[in-house]
């Protein structure tokens, strides 16, 4: 085709011209390596050290990303000058590379910096530059170019390099030397692939924890946010509103937390803000019914995958949690509600048989543990997942026991994640993003293959829409049609492609610092077994069970990764709640007791500060010393509890004392399975059968008896005396009759029966 360009009297391209001037300049290396050598190094090293950093090139716009035949390239930008000199008689040039096919040589040129003059094309010239006669110090200038198409000598499809340069001089170096550079991709498909790469992107919708435990005394239980960051995320401009935006016009797989659609879906009704130790209404109903209306018509008719419910970390759980009894049971139910969640607020049935461990990476515990709640696909990525083909194969791949592992392209889902807010950055961003994807078609135009790009998971503004305006680059499906993640898992896998799990060694280091701790799944346990012992003794537990069931699913949420002290204080919140919930039903505090008598009935009160009644509970009263006091005939006695709402009961027990003196007493509730409830209160029964008021009442009675005595005595010694005077008159008068033989009985000298018990 050289040949026949120059026969033809035509114009080699850049590109082309590129590669003879390489080409002549290493056939002639060997003859000339004597003579030229020093002199080769010398003008290498002064262009290279003759300031190519000197002026700072910025690509801001390149349009179109990826041109056909008859366009016109635009690319804008701006040079500033970071010397301390002026930079006269400078020039802005083009420079077109030449074709690259292979993801390596795209990785070669991103990874230069400054100008080489032995891999740098020549400027394309001509009328295709812009002139700067001077350039002070400290300062920047714009500029734009516009190239045809045709002018840039793209003859196949490929992917080249695209360089635009600043040549110039300064007082300190005279002479034209390229003071700065800035090199990018060009990707040129002209007609579309016979076999395109179909790829997937994944649409995050993640957010972080912002409900905490409480909630309203209400009936509709009015949930209690941490905070109301999440209304500017939603508000138009925010993070999440743009991420509905741009994806509603995109062909891309949303992958939803359920935790963000039933956090937004509480937010369109009342709601609290905690405000220092208050709570505040929350006023942003209208932004979350706005956001919430615009993704259920975005996601209408998509492909939907949900999330385990607030997103846990797998990748945690394995190391750290899965040790800790009940830490991984979680993430059952979890799933469950992740799909009953979705399908009830957006009114689309989701796949929940995904999962998605941190960036991807992956080891033989990350998937059981992946796999422990019913997922059969996991979404791993190729740093972790490596292949050793000279290609990029199908994402998906079998790795045994019903498990597939869909593994995304690091690069690809990387390509995004620095600060994408310069329009430099996005442009270049953008440029290898479409260079790549190219690539990948390119490595075997013959064999169609399906790759996945999974982003990170919470995109900021800046990066989510310079992700859309790759994806747009890709709209006119030249080499690329979009396919949803629930296809690409069931694409047949490459035979060759890596099936073997990496270890556990393999695992990055920098991502198992960020992982939560130990103590943090073990904290969860404690919230967990308070909740279970709580939650039996309630008359509506769901009031209770499901606001902190969804606050320890936030627990172990992937977002609180690099936040290790927002995510204890979130735990410690939340268990401190749940224990001042639990201390609603009490025992009331008493003070010793004396039991007179031999038996009396002792009290122990109840309280429950509760809104709703507590039931299936048992007041334990045990006495220390059943010798002194008995409860029931035995030194325990337990009696059930049952108390409404806002109420309190007085617990009753018969006891019965044998001897005097002090006797410690314990009052404890108990669950009915035996499981002690709250803390032990403990008082003092002091047993006295003889009490000084009794002795009163004895000694008055010795004295009533003494004195009925007495008068018994003076009755009966003045009834003996009239009775002897009868019978002396009765001997003087003999017709006289005697009185009968009187009635009262000898008088008994048996002691007098006992006194009546008094009860107390």
């Amino acid at each position: 085709m050289a040949e026949a360009a120059d026969i033809q009297g035509t114009v080699p391209s850049p590109a082309r011209r590129w590669l003879r001037r390489t080409a002549s300049l290493l056939a002639g290396a060997p003859l000339l390596a004597g003579l030229l050598h020093g002199a080769t190094t010398s003008a290498a090293a002064a262009e290279t050290a003759g300031g190519s950093r000197t002026v700072d090139v910025s690509l801001d716009t390149l349009s179109p990303s990826a041109p056909v035949e008859g366009d016109t390239l635009t690319v804008s930008g701006r040079v500033t000058n970071q010397s301390k000199q002026a930079v006269t008689e400078a020039t802005v040039d083009v420079r077109v590379g030449p074709r690259m096919t292979s993801r390596s040589q795209i990785d070669a040129v991103s990874g230069r910096s400054g100008f080489h003059p032995a891999s740098d094309p020549a400027p394309l010239g001509g009328s295709y530059k812009v002139a700067i006669p001077r350039l002070a110090a400290g300062l920047s200038q714009e500029f734009t170019l516009s190239v045809p198409v045709a002018k840039l000598g793209l003859e196949d499809g490929g992917v080249y390099q695209l360089g635009v340069s600043l040549t110039g001089q300064t007082p300190a170096q005279l002479g034209e030397r390229v003071l700065g550079i800035e090199r990018t991709f060009l990707p040129y498909q002209p007609e579309a692939a016979e076999k395109k790469t179909q790829l997937t992107y994944l649409w995050p919708l993640i957010s972080s924890a912002h409900v905490s435990a409480e909630t309203g005394t209400d009936d509709q239980q009015t949930p209690v946010f941490e905070n109301d960051e999440l209304a500017a995320e939603l508000a138009p401009g925010g993070r999440l509103d743009h991420m509905v935006t741009l994806g509603k016009e995109l062909p891309v797989t949303w992958v939803i937390d359920p935790d963000l659609l039933a956090t937004v879906d509480a937010m369109t009704k009342n709601y609290q803000v905690k405000s220092g130790t208050e709570t505040v209404p929350g006023r942003n109903q209208a932004v979350a019914e706005r956001w919430l209306d615009s993704l259920e018509k975005a996601v209408a008719g998509r492909k939907v995958v949900a999330l385990p419910f607030a997103d846990p970390d797998i990748a945690s759980l394995a190391h750290r949690g899965k040790d800790v009894p009940g830490s991984v049971s979680h993430l059952q139910p979890a799933t469950e509600l992740a799909g009953s969640t979705v399908e009830t607020i957006l009114h689309v049935k989701p796949s929940t048989d995904f999962s998605w461990p941190v960036d991807g990476a992956v080891d033989p515990s990350i998937m059981d543990v992946a796999t422990s709640a019913g997922a059969r696909k996991v979404i791993a990525r190729s740093d972790s997942f490596r292949d050793d083909l000279p290609y990029t194969p199908t994402a998906a791949r079998p790795i045994g026991g019903g498990t597939t592992a869909v593994v995304s392209d690091a690069y690809l889902s990387t390509a995004f994640e620095g600060d994408m807010l310069p329009a430099g950055n996005s442009t270049l961003a953008v440029q290898e993003f479409l260079a790549q994807s190219l690539a990948v078609t390119l490595e075997q135009p013959e064999l169609q293959r399906s790759i996945v790009v999974a982003p990170q998971r919470m995109p900021t503004t800046a990066q989510a829409q310079t992700m859309a305006s790759a994806l747009r680059g890709l709209s006119a499906q030249r080499w690329t049609q979009a396919q949803d993640l629930i296809a690409a898992s069931a694409v047949k896998p490459d035979p060759d492609a890596n099936t073997k799990v990496p270890s556990a060694s393999r695992y990055p280091q920098a991502l198992r610092k960020q992982e939560l701790p130990v103590q943090a799944f073990r904290e969860m346990q404690d919230t967990r077994g308070a909740l279970d012992d709580f939650k039996v003794i309630l008359t509506q537990p769901d009031r209770v069970v499901t606001p902190f069931g969804n606050a320890i699913s936030r627990e172990m949420s992937t977002s609180w990764r690099g936040q290790a002290p927002a995510a204890s204080l979130y735990r410690i919140t939340v268990q401190e709640y749940l224990k001042t919930l639990s201390k609603g039903v009490q025992l009331i505090s008493k003070s010793d007791l004396t039991l007179s008598g031999r038996s009396a009935t002792i009290p122990v009160t109840v309280q429950n500060k509760l809104l709703q009644g507590v039931d299936h509970l048992v007041l334990r009263l045990t006495s220390s010393n059943k010798t002194r006091l008995k409860l029931n005939g035995d030194a325990v006695a337990e009696l059930p509890v049952k108390i409404d709402g806002g109420h309190s009961q007085s617990v009753k027990f018969t006891a019965s004392a044998n001897a005097n003196g002090p006797v410690p007493m314990t009052a404890q509730l108990f669950t009915e399975d035996g499981t002690p409830y709250g803390q032990p209160m403990n008082f003092t029964v002091k047993v006295s059968e003889i009490t000084p008021t009794v002795m009163l009442v004895i000694a008055g009675g010795v004295l009533l008896l003494v004195l009925a005595g007495a008068r018994m005595y003076t009755q009966r010694k003045r009834a003996a005396a009239r009775n002897a005077e009868a019978e002396a008159a009765e001997d003087n008068d003999p017709e006289q009759p005697s009185d009968p033989t009187p009635d009262t009985g000898p008088e008994s000298g048996d002691p007098s029966g006992p006194g009546e018990k008094v009860d107390r």
